[in-house]
């Protein structure tokens, strides 16, 4: 099944729950949400030098050493 049809079906389901167990479904979507973004987290986390990396990026942004998305467009067409 792909993607779009587990969403479909989800929904439905969704639809049919009462108020008590909607509240259910959203908790334990909110967990799974949750996990999924540690995981994440986690992976970038492990990568060598990358929180020395995003902090330098962060130091530019705030320095205002930035290039604009439209710029870079432009220059590399």
């Amino acid at each position: 099944m792909s993607a779009v049809d587990t969403r479909r079906v989800a929904k439905r389901r969704l639809d049919s729950l009462s108020a008590d167990r909607l509240r259910v479904a959203d908790d334990f979507l909110a967990y799974l949400q949750e996990r999924e973004d540690s995981e994440a987290t986690e992976e970038l986390l492990r990568i060598p030098g990358f929180v020395e990396r995003l902090a330098a990026a962060e130091r530019q942004i705030a320095e205002g050493k930035v290039t604009p998305v439209e710029k870079l467009r432009r220059k590399y067409r």
